[in-house]
């Protein structure tokens, strides 16, 4: 089972969070995976920022918060002194880390996530001393092994899983509960490193495959995966079942579910999984399988707000189009930078692609370098930048090879007079990425969503 930050986020949602381990564990061995209280990773970054900054008062002020929120649920889940100083411990290794990046005047990489993580450190404590003797706390750094990205690390699942076993096994046989850290590994060499966006439910998907778990519960503050967001379409209901593929490209198209990578685990070993809300845990939640028995059209629509579109175009036929677009594609892959969709043209040899606003001004940075040569002699136009536009992606297995879909999809957007301005769809069929004006994103979501009879 993973907790997510609302299904921690105060003293009532802990005790919530406990009573439905326990009931599970009264049946089979459970093992839990936590993420920091809801705000607290924001807490914890911005605590940072004041500390780059040369900004002690701010920095205290910060910490100062992160003191009283976690004693506020020591002092709400009734527990004694031994919690209090371990929350104090914690929280003082926090000031020693952020400290060092005051006296520094910024924040190196490997700090930050060591700093990061304790965020999950102190939710471990807090739910494995309101359970009792029978739950553990402990810090992923000792189980899950990762390179050295800081920042966004990658599980060495092999190494993984021969230390998950050693560690948890013993305890889980003893009828013991493991609790811990989501978000956080370790190098081989033992330097903390955080997974990234998503990086909870990841931890657990990479944990659950160790384990070889029958099933892994993601709990969180919805009632399961959408046929939309209900926010834009009040009617969208919630699927009962979806393929990982679905969920990854739901995921990855800004449906707020699992990453993409916290399924990349489980493909192989097929451990299905639960996205259940803690805050109604009588709901049934959405199942997410290997494979679908029956499925047809599209099954949902997601969007995206908060993204830009970087076009780049060859100055002249002359120069490959291809040579460009292999140029671009590795200066972001070294920069560990996500592109969303990719969509190009055929005779001008011009192609654009999407990011996330949050990434835009480091991507143009990279982009600048990595074609610094083409930029500096014309050889390719400036890059042109749109960030007043949205994405919105139909995603369904049913879609293969579904005639006409995609004809009625686009023309239910031109009914709300929204301009389509890129398109992407892989071979697969899986998902149509259709890149629209943002002002019209809500309009071209709820048509789709009535036009698919979601």
């Amino acid at each position: 089972m993973k907790f997510g930050g609302t299904s921690m986020g105060s003293a009532e949602r802990i005790r919530v969070a406990a009573a439905l381990i326990l009931e599970q564990s009264s049946h089979r061995p459970v093992l839990v995976v936590v993420s920091a209280m809801s705000k607290v990773t924001d807490l914890l970054l911005d605590a940072m920022k004041h500390a780059e900054a040369g900004d002690a008062a701010g920095l205290a002020e910060a910490v100062r918060k992160l003191r009283m929120k976690h004693l506020d649920a020591v002092q709400g889940l009734a527990l004694g002194s031994d919690t209090s100083l371990a929350i104090d411990d914690l929280i003082v290794e926090f000031e020693r880390l952020v400290g060092g990046m005051l006296m520094l005047g910024e924040r190196p990489a490997r700090s930050v996530d060591e700093a990061v993580a304790i965020g999950e450190r102190l939710s471990a404590i807090l739910l494995a001393d309101f359970l009792g003797p029978q739950a553990v706390a402990i810090n992923s750094a000792e189980l899950i092994v990762t390179d050295t990205v800081f920042g966004n690390a990658s599980p060495f699942l092999d190494q993984t899983a021969v230390k998950a076993k050693a560690k948890l096994q013993p305890l889980l046989d003893a009828g013991l509960i493991p609790i811990a850290t989501g978000f956080n590994g370790a190098t081989v060499d033992g330097r903390g490193t955080t997974l990234g966006r998503g990086g909870s439910d990841f931890s657990a998907s990479i944990l659950s495959a160790a384990l070889d778990a029958e099933e892994l519960w993601i709990w969180t503050d919805v009632d399961g995966i959408m046929t939309a967001d209900p926010r834009l379409v009040p009617e969208a209901r919630v699927l009962q079942e979806v393929s990982f593929g679905e969920a990854a490209e739901l995921a990855y198209n800004g449906a707020k579910v699992l990453h993409p990578r916290t399924l990349s685990p489980l493909v192989s070993r097929g451990i299905p999984v639960w996205s259940k809300n803690s805050f109604a845990p009588e709901k049934a939640g959405t199942r997410i399988v290997p494979e679908l028995t029956v499925s047809s059209g599209a099954r949902a629509v997601t969007s995206m707000r908060n993204v830009s579109l970087i076009s780049v175009e060859p100055a002249h036929a002359a120069l490959s189009g291809v040579h460009v677009m292999a140029r671009t594609m590795d200066s972001l892959a070294r920069a560990n930078v996500e592109v969303l969709t990719v969509s190009a043209s055929s005779y001008r040899q011009s192609f654009c692609f999407l990011v996330r606003d949050e990434e835009l001004a480091h991507t143009v940075e990279v982009l600048e370098a990595g074609l610094a040569l083409e930029l500096t002699h014309g050889y390719v136009n400036p890059l042109t930048i749109d960030s007043e536009v949205g994405l919105l992606a139909v995603v369904g297995e049913g879609m293969r090879g579904a005639q006409g879909l995609a004809g009625r999809i686009f023309t239910a957007i031109s009914r709300e007079n929204v301009n389509i301005m890129a398109i992407a769809q892989g071979s697969s069929e899986l998902t149509i990425a259709i890149v629209v004006r943002r002002s019209g994103l809500e309009k071209a979501v709820r048509a789709v969503h009535a036009e698919c009879h979601l």
